[in-house]
């Protein structure tokens, strides 16, 4: 499948994530009065299930054991996820976007987007070509 057809899929069920995400970072901040940080990596924890089961089947179309695909995916989450609350603390320790964390989320979504993408392209959900597919593409 080529890039830009699973681009436009993995955008597609990232948002079904970054929803969970966003929601629980709103719930958090707003009604439990945690961190902005805190919140959305128990947001990004909790998208990263439906993000997870919808690449397998959807984006990536996935014939790997669940044991093999999850682990490498949760591997490249686990690095997207520090990014994830890395970046929401550089970003909210900002007057401008403390008070407007969800401008903080957005850009640190769009980033976290690529490295989760292309981990999970190049790596997690990486199927090894047939000899027939690799004699094909030379």
């Amino acid at each position: 499948m080529s890039w830009r057809r699973q681009i436009i899929k993995a955008a597609s069920v990232g948002l079904v994530g970054t929803g969970i995400q966003y929601l629980t970072l709103f719930i958090g901040v707003r009604y439990l009065g945690a961190s902005e940080p805190g919140s959305s990596a128990v947001g990004f924890l909790l998208g990263s299930i439906a993000n997870y089961v919808l690449n397998y089947i959807f984006t990536f179309e996935s014939s790997k054991s669940h044991l093999h695909a999850a682990t490498r995916y949760y591997a490249v989450l686990a690095v997207g996820w520090v990014l994830n609350y890395l970046l929401m603390s550089l970003l909210t320790g900002y007057p401008f976007m403390k008070r407007n964390y969800f401008v903080a989320q957005f850009i640190t979504t769009g980033i976290c987007f690529v490295w989760h993408f292309a981990g999970s392209r190049l790596w997690a959900f990486k199927e090894h070509p047939t000899q027939g597919e690799a004699a094909a593409e030379r």
